[in-house]
């Protein structure tokens, strides 16, 4: 099996205790955005599977967007990102 070579690590541990790894990153074409999606980049981004950068340029985010999805997780979890919820956590 060939394993691209990437900076940073592969694979990294949830405070929960599950493995995240890069494979379970959304695909880079992904245009439908559902919360479980964006808590996807968000958590990559957070414990420093991606960075920051390499997270908005790979999936077209502008760094508003990237921003109000952390902030949305970080005040009232992962209900705060879906879409019909707008209104209620603002």
């Amino acid at each position: 099996m060939y394993l691209k070579k990437v900076e940073g690590p592969r694979a990294v541990t949830l405070a929960d205790g599950t493995v995240f790894s890069r494979a379970d990153l959304p695909p880079s074409d992904t245009v439908r955005w559902v919360a479980s999606r964006k808590l996807k980049v968000v958590r990559g981004v957070a414990y420093g599977l991606i960075s920051r950068r390499e997270a908005l340029e790979t999936y077209g985010l502008s760094e508003e967007e990237f921003d109000t999805w952390i902030a949305a997780v970080a005040k009232h979890g992962e209900a705060a990102l879906k879409v019909t919820a707008l209104g209620t956590y603002r």
